[in-house]
């Protein structure tokens, strides 16, 4: 069952912003049973100890800013560190991004490789909502490689959706690599775009997300990094 109350919760407190940030936009996108990496986040100038103790793996380090809204074309994204890499990763980075004002740092633990796809969906004057499923990542903007449809979609109109992707022959073994778990991919495009999910169920607060790279693998999916775009305060 989907938590729209919680998932609304989020967006109220975030009044004001334009955008959610990534921890909470992660935080909706759970609230509809969207996988998302574990993660935790450090506030600016606090230690990075007690968090870095609580990883194992390789993690991923980004940035928390308002102003950035694309964290890699600044240096406020670094991967594949270890836990101990923590504290001298964030000096780093907060020199290299000085003059930006940096609310904190977003820590998560590294998701397995698989294709990259994204999922999109905006609220349209005419139609409503409307979700876009396309091959992700930067490859996005190369190929254009995208489908979309109105909300709610049902289950047989996801799978004829992917079905129209170029990407579709990666998602099923492309020259040998292990298929993908097409039925997890669907049922994330029906928990954000299906009868209930997340698009139709807030499409009065939120003016567009975007969940790219969705990483689909053997064993499930994980959105890597997401974004949602709020309507104007005075329409909440």
């Amino acid at each position: 069952m989907h938590d729209v109350i919680g998932a609304r919760a989020v967006i109220e407190a975030a009044r004001g912003r334009v955008a959610l940030t990534e921890d909470d936009a992660k935080t909706v996108l759970q609230c509809f049973g969207v996988n998302v990496p574990r993660r935790a986040v450090i506030p600016f100038g606090a230690s990075a100890a007690p968090v870095a103790s609580g990883f194992t793996g390789t993690l991923a380090l980004k940035v928390v800013a308002p102003s950035i809204l694309h964290k890699s074309d600044v240096g406020g994204v670094r991967l594949g560190l270890a836990p101990a890499a923590l504290p001298a990763e964030i000096d780093a980075m907060s020199a290299r991004l000085a003059g930006h004002a940096i609310e904190g740092w977003l820590v998560e633990e590294m998701v397995p490789a698989g294709t990259e796809i994204v999922i999109g969906g905006t609220i349209d004057a005419r139609f409503g909502p409307t979700i876009m499923v396309g091959l992700g990542g930067v490859m996005v903007e190369l190929f254009e490689d995208v489908c979309f449809g109105i909300c709610p979609i049902r289950r047989g109109e996801a799978a004829r959706m992917l079905d129209t992707l170029r990407a579709a022959a990666l998602l099923r073994g492309w020259r040998g690599a292990p298929a993908a778990d097409e039925a997890a991919l669907i049922e994330t495009m029906l928990r954000v775009g299906g009868e209930g999910g997340l698009l139709p169920a807030l499409s009065d607060l939120i003016a567009a997300l975007d969940i790219n790279p969705l990483i689909v693998s053997a064993h499930g999916v994980t959105a890597v990094d997401a974004r949602i775009v709020l309507r104007d305060a005075d329409a909440h």
